[in-house]
């Protein structure tokens, strides 16, 4: 007897959606996004993740589809030579963690870059974020001003 997941109730089609995508990341196979979005649970910016298998086996995930196909497109780039040390998710502290005059303790402000790269024959650093009008946020904007600030690195939006 088989049983629809759309007949079961909302926390048990949750359940087995994540059981399902855990078999299939063990299989090494892609979840279509169509599995992914069942759950009904709607994102903050309304994208959709998205998964991708290297050629070496690695699934890779992303916070959207148009980030993935920017790894795509800058994977191609790489193949033929255009740049070079292609990296994902990359880490800058923007500010150390301190403690204040009254021991409290701060946090570390630090911003996540999608993609870094080197471009061109001199090797000219590029840190590159997949952005929409939803995600230009002020917080983002204030990492940006202090990244360049910082590094001397802009930030390339796409």
């Amino acid at each position: 007897m088989a049983v629809n997941i759309s007949d079961l109730p909302p926390k048990y089609q949750a359940q087995a959606v994540k059981k399902y995508m855990e078999q299939q990341a063990r299989r090494g196979l892609v979840p279509s996004a169509a599995a992914v979005q069942e759950t009904g649970k709607v994102n903050k910016y309304r994208n959709t993740p998205t998964t991708r298998v290297t050629p070496s086996g690695a699934i890779l995930r992303f916070d959207s589809m148009k980030e993935a196909r920017r790894f795509d497109w800058l994977i191609e780039r790489e193949r033929r030579g255009e740049i070079r040390e292609l990296r994902l998710q990359v880490d800058f502290t923007l500010q150390e963690a301190y403690t204040d005059t009254e021991g409290r303790r701060v946090r570390a402000i630090r911003y996540r870059a999608d993609f870094t790269y080197y471009e061109g024959t001199q090797g000219v650093k590029v840190v590159e974020d997949v952005k929409s009008r939803a995600t230009r946020t002020r917080d983002y904007a204030m990492k940006k001003k202090l990244l360049k600030d910082r590094f001397g690195l802009d930030i390339t939006e796409v």
